[in-house]
């Protein structure tokens, strides 16, 4: 009787400890995702969501300075705000929301962003990117707006460069977003090497000289007025879609993407 009551002690610390270290976790997670004085969002961990955000103070600090507002070509929306690839005349919309910071992110466009751009170049649907920023304010570091800036060098010099840009940066994202390593243009022009022709004089010049922080400000600013809450976001004619599958930072399989993509489709 008396090791019958010595094991369900037991058992009771163990089921506090293991409750206390959970809510240890979800503090220090909690206590991450301060931003601006404000609490972000608590990440739903068992599902894998992304990163979260609130508020417009969560951007960071602006290296805008006084350079003129130039607006990267190929760039659509005012102010040039969205990225989109595709033609014009595709039946379906797919949108999507991301921080070049976020390890969910990456997830998301490096399994399902072959699939985005095979789909588009055939026409089967359009892709809008759209972006944010806000873990340089979260969590401190230039990363996000400067990898930004960059991706607004890359799409001015074509769609197609763009993309091969996107990826390239994506699978050699941080694995930590408190990783600052996209606050490098070093690094940032180092990994332009991947895509033939990326790195011209104006493309440098621009990485080097940030000359599209103006721009990054205003997609910045889009992303907060827009309402969404965090990132990866994807939609499909403006239906929300769960592109997360719950295993790490993996997006689900490009085939199950399909099958979302007809599902919420124009019939």
């Amino acid at each position: 009787m008396a090791s019958i009551k010595k094991s369900g002690r037991r058992e009771a610390r163990e089921r506090l400890l293991a409750r206390r270290e959970a809510e240890s976790r979800r503090a220090r997670l909690r206590g991450r995702l301060l931003v601006g004085g404000a609490l972000a969002a608590v990440v739903a961990l068992a599902v894998g969501a992304g990163a979260y955000a609130s508020g417009s103070a969560a951007s960071g600090g602006s290296e805008a300075g006084d350079k003129p507002f130039l607006r990267p070509a190929h760039t659509s929306g005012e102010d040039g705000v969205v990225v989109p690839y595709g033609k014009d005349g595709a039946k379906d919309l797919v949108s999507v929301w991301l921080d070049p910071r976020c390890p969910f992110c990456a997830g998301v466009e490096t399994g399902l962003g072959p699939t985005l751009k095979e789909q588009a170049d055939a026409g089967n649907y359009r892709v809008e990117y759209h972006f944010a920023t806000f873990l340089d304010g979260g969590l401190g570091g230039k990363g996000s707006k400067r990898a930004l800036n960059a991706l607004g060098a890359a799409v001015n010099e074509s769609p197609a460069k763009f993309m091969d840009y996107l990826r390239v940066l994506y699978e050699n994202h941080p694995a930590d977003e408190n990783d600052d390593r996209f606050g490098s243009t070093a690094t940032l022009l180092d990994l332009a090497d991947q895509v033939p022709g990326l790195r011209t004089p104006a493309f440098n010049k621009a990485v080097k000289e940030m000359t599209y922080m103006p721009w990054v400000d205003k997609v910045s600013q889009a992303f907060y007025e827009g309402g969404k809450k965090g990132t990866p976001v994807v939609e499909v004619n403006g239906r929300e879609v769960n592109v997360l599958s719950g295993k790490g930072i993996d997006s689900i399989a490009p085939d199950a993407f399909r099958e979302l993509v007809a599902r919420h489709g124009e019939r």
